[in-house]
């Protein structure tokens, strides 16, 4: 019984008693403390003056790039549309000789039944007229 109580002191000593670490952190002079507390101080000064810079530098060049970018989309997009306009121009021209070709024979077939419409009155009036004419003006 006497070994276990002598290890459940060591063990609580080991445990509750902090004096070595502490005498150990005094023979360093706090050295780690100290190195932590600089570290401490370093970085928020380092992120306030390095980062805002770097950042700054860095959001310009992508702003740039996405510049560059938006002026390469925008120029595929207007040839594309141009590409369009010239297809449908064409189609349009197409479609207009067609019809410019329908109307022109719709014309000549018209032209056609007018002159035959004329040749038909005109040899009906000369009819009359020679019939007329011999009536008036009998042979003979």
């Amino acid at each position: 019984m006497d070994k276990v109580a002598k290890d459940v002191g060591d063990i609580q000593s080991r445990l509750l008693d902090h004096r070595p670490i502490i005498n150990a952190e005094e023979k360093r002079g706090h050295r780690e403390s100290r190195l932590l507390e600089n570290l401490n101080k370093m970085v928020p000064e380092a992120n306030e003056q390095m980062l805002p810079t770097d950042l700054e530098r860095m959001l310009s060049d992508v702003v740039k790039r996405l510049e560059a970018a938006n002026h390469m989309a925008e120029q595929v997009q207007q040839r594309e549309l141009e590409a369009q306009k010239s297809t449908h121009l064409q189609g349009n021209m197409e479609r207009l000789k067609d019809e410019w070709a329908e109307f022109l024979k719709e014309q000549q077939r018209l032209k056609e039944e007018v002159d035959e419409e004329h040749a038909r009155a005109v040899g009906q009036l000369s009819a009359q007229y020679s019939e007329k004419k011999k009536d008036k003006f009998p042979p003979p």
